[in-house]
């Protein structure tokens, strides 16, 4: 039996997806909510140039911030996270938890956002200069 957070992450899911499957270039949209994250992959025509996808995937993410349920969600034209997140989808509407997939959104949301020097905290015991490499 389903939560109703679970009726929730689902509804917010469909929606998400259409507001990603019109605009213009997207083939298909696959969605997947955890909690307060959204991760929405958008399917392409595969002769599509590199700008051309970014720029659809721009144009999605500013629907998606138009939208105040979406306004948090990451966007991603990568074939394979996009098929890794339609995957979950498919496992989670078969009522499969949530959380079995969790280490696998996370992968995927580690792909999608890239590490930035400033977002690094410095450890305790690491040596104050880096080590040359041979």
């Amino acid at each position: 039996m389903r939560s109703a957070e679970d009726t929730t992450d689902l509804a917010l899911k469909d929606h998400l997806e259409n507001i990603a499957e019109k605009v213009n270039g997207v083939k298909k949209a696959h969605a997947v909510v955890l909690g307060n994250t959204a991760v929405v992959g958008i399917d392409v025509d595969g002769n599509l140039t590199r700008s051309r996808v970014g720029t659809i995937k721009y144009t999605v993410a500013e629907a998606l911030k138009k939208d105040p349920r979406g306004k948090n969600a990451l966007v991603t034209a990568d074939m394979d996270l996009s098929s890794r997140i339609a995957e979950i989808g498919q496992h989670i509407q078969k009522g499969e938890p949530v959380s079995g997939f969790a280490s696998e959104l996370a992968d995927i949301v580690g792909r999608i956002v890239p590490q930035l020097p400033r977002d690094v905290k410095s450890r305790q015991n690491s040596p104050s200069s880096p080590s040359p490499t041979r």
